[in-house]
């Protein structure tokens, strides 16, 4: 971990640069709010004693691992975008006709510093929605340890926008927009009113390809700093998952055939979008590529085929564990060619 100290409230100077730091800003990305309509139940809990003792041991875990991304990040660190940060095999255009043509000096280095930067924002925003869901779920969660919990994850989730926030403006200097995939899930798990819902939705579908991913990154990334991020991002994550599981269990063993039917359908709906959420489209558009010769070779690639099923390695045990992979649900997961990781252990 770096070295550096947090700013001192007796040294102004020391937010002066922060506050600079802030206002950098990346050279593409969105510039507007969005706004939704949002209606859901929202529960007092009066009764404060604890009846849950595994989700406070989780809370008290999670206030022992807080850290600071301001100063337990060693952001002096040198990035290169255009360095080879991830192996250049990686990339799904990697060894097709279009990265032959690519010019070695110019195009490839551009290439790589566009799909950085896809990839870390679709990261970025997603720890915007996980920010906004759960801070839903701390207004409807009907535990006072689910309450606690959702509070200490929502500091969790603001910790990590900043960090990879700060990471693509000082390092890539670009951000991309929402992938419109990503966008659709984080829609339905906001605008749905129902409680179990943004559970279902953020802790386990979203967290959990989200834990998927980091651990790819985590292990084939070249870059120290954006390991550092992704290893310190990735022990929140887990806890969340956990949360999930562990708030959820036993919700779904009698509920109304039609009431699980809804379940099941966003379960399916939401991993299907989740999966094409790295289809890098808008990379493609931005470089002036084949977009059709690149979806192509993104769908051919025998890596990506990998990484997007790899993705599912966390929600297919989760989803079982909580009684929900059922015959409709299973030949889903069946389609998406993901249903050998049911019997992997569930993140609780």
């Amino acid at each position: 971990m770096s070295a550096a100290r947090s700013p001192s409230p007796n040294d102004p100077s020391a937010y002066q640069v922060i506050a600079a730091q802030s206002a950098i800003p990346a050279n593409d990305g969105p510039r507007n709010v969005d706004t939704l309509n949002v209606a859901f139940d929202l529960s007092y809990t009066w009764d404060y004693a604890t009846k849950r003792t595994d989700l406070r041991v989780l809370y008290e875990k999670s206030k022992d691992l807080m850290w600071n991304a301001q100063s337990h990040l060693a952001w002096s660190t040198v990035v290169d975008p255009e360095g080879e940060n991830m192996p250049d095999y990686t990339c799904p255009l990697y060894g097709t006709p279009i990265w032959d043509k690519l010019d070695a000096k110019r195009e490839i280095p551009r290439l790589r510093r566009e799909m950085g930067a896809y990839l870390i924002s679709n990261f970025l925003h997603g720890e915007q929605g996980a920010l906004l869901a759960t801070s839903q779920i701390l207004a409807t969660s009907p535990t006072p340890e689910a309450k606690l919990y959702a509070a200490a994850q929502i500091f969790d989730e603001a910790r990590h926008v900043e960090a990879y926030d700060r990471y693509l403006r000082e390092k890539y200097e670009t951000v991309y927009p929402c992938s419109p995939h990503l966008r659709q899930v984080l829609d339905m798990i906001l605008t749905d009113s129902r409680w179990d819902f943004k559970f279902l939705g953020m802790q386990l579908m979203v967290e959990g390809v989200a834990l998927g991913a980091f651990g790819t990154i985590h292990s084939m990334a070249t870059e120290p700093l954006i390991k550092q991020i992704t290893h310190m991002i990735m022990q929140d994550e887990a806890r969340h998952v956990a949360f999930g599981i562990l708030t959820l269990k036993d919700t779904y063993q009698d509920m109304a055939a039609n009431e699980l039917r809804d379940r099941e359908d966003f379960i399916l709906t939401a991993s299907r979008l989740l999966r094409d959420r790295f289809l890098g489209q808008e990379v493609w558009e931005r470089l002036g590529l084949p977009k059709k010769e690149c979806e192509e070779a993104v769908e051919t690639s025998e890596l990506m085929q990998m990484f997007r099923k790899l993705l599912f390695s966390k929600i297919v045990p989760n989803v079982k564990r909580l009684g929900l992979l059922t015959p409709y649900v299973r030949k889903g997961f069946e389609e998406l060619g993901v249903i050998h990781f049911e019997n992997l252990e569930a993140s609780a």
